[in-house]
C-alpha cells in the first residue's frame, strides 16, 4: 500500500526526500500553451508565465521515487513509461508532480521494479537520471515538473521536515542541489518543500509540526521560509510550494484532561493552513510563495464533516477555513498538492465532484495535482488501472472538465473530414505489429510503421483495420480514434513529421478477441 495509517483528523501519504550533491543543469525545455511560456511567477492569487498569461496548473501525481524502489512505480508494468506519460498529457494533465526521498539521491542509489523488456532505456540508470529522463520527455509534451519531498527516507513519512538521520542541514542541501541540477530548465518550475507535516504527541507536550507557535525546530512555517530562501538564493525563479500542518499547535488535543477549552480543531495532514493568513510564509524573492494543501474523500479517513446533515453543503465553508480563503481573499495561490478517492461510496463521488466545483472551471480555477497515476495507492487507488495502461473512467469523467492539456496533450481540435488530405510518402512504407500483452476480453499492442520514401510526410497518418467487435479502449503517441472496423492515428501536434527512413510506434490497449491489425496504411499508401 502507498498510503499510511491516519489518525484522528490527519491525512498520510506516501512520499519523497533529496540527499547527496546533485550538479549538471539539463537543457531548458520550451514549456509553452496549457502550462504558459518560461518560468512561473504568482500574481495575487493566480500563477502566471514569463509574459504575464494566467496558468492553472491541473497535474497528476506519480510517485514511487520515495520509496524502496527510489523510482517511478509502473515501471514494471508492460506498458512503456513514455507511453504512460503518453496517456497522462492525452488526458489532459498538464504537470507531474513528482514525490522523492532523500535516499533516492544518495550517492550510489539504486533504482529497482523496473521490466527490462518494455523499459530497456532505464536500465543501469540511477533514480536522478531516470528523473531527468522523465523531465525531458514530459517537458517535450508541454508538462511542467513539480518536486516533492515527500520523506527523509524511504522508510515512511514523518511529522516534521528533519530527524536524527536525515537533519535540516541535509534537506537543505539536498534542495538546492535539485534546484542547481535543474537551473534553466523550465520544465521544472518549483519545490513541494515537504510532505504532510503533522501533529505528534498530545498537548501540551506536542512534538509535531506547528504552525505559528515560534519554536523553531518545529514551526513548519520558520522552516519553510529557511528552506524556501535557500532554494530561490540558487534558484530565483523557482516556485515554492507550502503545505499545511494538521493541528496548528503541532498536537493532538488530550482527551483524558476533561478540559475542551483548549481542544483544537484538526485537519488533514498537510491540509490545515488556517493560520497562514496571520503568520504568512516570508520569502526573499516576491511573487514566489504558492500554498499547497492536502485534501481526501472518506476512503482515506472518515472525518466528522461527513456526516454533517447538511453534507456537502457544508464542505465550502470547511475549505475555506482551513485554506481557500487564501485565494478568495487575493493572498496567494493555492495548488492542491492531493486529494484523491476510491470513489467506491456515494459520499466520495459527491466529495470529488463538489471539490472540483469549489477550485473553479477554466484558465482561472485553483490549481492542483490529483493523487494518484498509480493504481498501487492503497486507499485512494488511482486513475490508471492495474494494467497501468487502461483508465478509470470514472474518476475520469468527473476530473475532465477541469483539466487544461498541454500543447501535444489531450482534447484538442481533430481534423476534421474535410481538411487536405496529408502528403503521400512516395516510396512506401513498411509495418511491423507486436502484441505485448493479453488478458480474458482485451489486449496490448504496437505497430511500428517506417516511411521507406524519400521525402517526410507531414502530418502523418496511420489507418488500420480490426475484425468486428475489435474495439480500442487506449492509445498512445497519436491521437487515436476508431470509426467502424478503421482505426485511426493521427501524429500529435509535437511531432506530427514523419522523416523519410523514419519510424513511429503506435500502442494501445483493445477490447475483445486479440487480433493483428490489418490493411495498414500511411498516409492512405498500403505498408508491406
Amino acid at each position: 500500500m502507498k498510503r499510511r495509517q491516519w489518525l484522528a483528523g490527519a491525512t498520510a501519504l506516501a512520499a519523497a526526500a533529496v540527499t547527496t550533491a546533485i550538479a549538471l543543469a539539463q537543457p531548458a525545455a520550451a514549456a509553452t500553451g496549457g502550462t504558459g511560456t518560461g518560468y512561473l511567477h504568482t500574481a495575487g492569487n493566480k500563477i502566471v508565465d514569463s509574459t504575464g498569461a494566467t496558468v492553472r496548473l491541473t497535474g497528476i501525481n506519480w510517485f514511487g521515487m520515495e520509496t524502496d524502489n527510489k523510482t517511478f512505480h509502473g515501471l514494471w508494468a508492460s506498458n512503456p513509461w513514455k507511453s504512460q506519460v503518453d496517456t497522462m498529457a492525452s488526458l489532459g494533465y498538464n504537470t507531474l508532480r513528482v514525490p522523492f526521498s532523500d535516499d533516492a539521491l544518495k550517492a550510489g542509489a539504486t533504482a529497482t521494479g523496473i521490466n527490462d523488456f518494455t523499459n530497456p532505456d532505464l536500465v543501469g540508470l540511477s533514480p536522478l537520471q531516470i528523473l531527468d529522463k522523465v523531465i525531458a520527455y514530459a517537458g517535450g509534451k508541454g508538462m511542467r515538473i513539480i518536486l516533492d519531498r515527500h520523506r527523509p527516507t524511504a522508510a515512511g513519512q514523518t511529522p516534521l521536515w528533519y530527524t536524527s538521520a536525515v537533519p535540516e542541514t541535509t534537506w537543505i542541501a539536498d534542495w538546492k542541489a535539485l534546484a542547481q541540477r535543474y537551473a534553466g530548465n523550465t520544465t521544472v518550475i518549483g519545490a513541494d518543500l515537504h510532505n504532510e507535516p503533522h501533529a505528534e504527541g498530545t498537548n501540551p507536550a506536542a512534538t509535531g509540526a506547528c504552525w505559528g507557535c515560534g519554536d523553531t525546530a518545529r514551526d513548519w512555517r520558520l522552516a519553510a521560509e529557511r528552506a524556501g530562501n535557500a532554494i530561490l538564493a540558487v534558484q530565483p525563479n523557482w516556485l515554492i510550494f507550502v503545505e499545511g500542518v494538521s493541528c496548528p499547535s503541532g498536537g493532538l488535543s488530550n482527551v483524558w484532561d476533561n478540559d475542551t477549552s483548549n481542544d483544537e480543531d484538526c485537519g488533514w495532514w498537510g491540509g490545515n493552513l488556517s493560520k497562514a493568513g496571520q503568520f504568512p510564509v516570508r520569502l526573499n524573492v516576491a511573487n514566489r510563495l504558492v500554498y499547497s494543501p492536502h485534501e481526501y474523500a472518506t476512503s482515506v479517513y472518515h472525518q466528522a464533516w461527513f456526516d454533517d446533515p447538511t453534507y456537502p453543503a457544508n464542505m465550502p465553508a470547511i475549505w475555506d477555513k482551513y485554506w481557500g480563503y487564501l485565494y478568495k481573499q487575493n493572498i496567494a495561490p493555492i495548488m492542491m498538492g492531493e486529494f484523491g478517492t476510491t470513489l467506491q461510496a456515494d459520499v466520495d463521488r459527491i466529495w470529488l465532484q463538489e471539490l472540483l466545483r469549489y477550485t473553479g472551471t477554466g484558465v482561472n480555477g485553483m490549481s492542483f495535482t490529483y493523487w494518484s497515476w498509480n493504481p498501487n495507492s492503497g486507499d485512494t487507488g488511482g486513475i490508471a488501472n492495474d494494467d497501468w495502461t487502461t483508465v478509470n473512467q470514472a474518476k475520469q469523467a468527473i476530473i475532465q472538465p477541469y483539466l487544461i492539456p498541454p500543447v501535444g496533450g489531450g482534447t484538442g481540435p481533430q481534423p476534421s473530414s474535410s481538411s487536405s488530405t496529408p502528403p503521400v510518402p512516395a516510396g512506401g512504407c513498411t509495418a511491423t505489429y507486436r502484441q505485448d500483452n493479453s488478458w480474458q476480453g482485451g489486449f496490448q499492442g504496437q505497430i511500428t510503421v517506417r516511411n521507406a520514401g524519400s521525402g517526410a510526410v507531414s502530418p502523418w497518418q496511420v489507418t488500420w483495420t480490426w475484425p468486428s467487435g475489435v474495439t480500442l479502449a487506449s492509445g498512445w503517441n497519436a491521437t487515436i480514434t476508431q470509426s467502424g472496423t478503421t482505426v485511426t492515428a493521427a501524429a500529435p501536434t509535437y511531432s506530427p513529421s514523419l522523416a523519410a527512413g523514419g519510424s513511429v510506434t503506435v500502442g494501445f490497449t483493445a477490447n475483445g478477441t486479440a487480433s493483428t491489425p490489418a490493411t495498414v496504411k500511411l498516409n492512405g499508401v498500403a505498408c508491406s
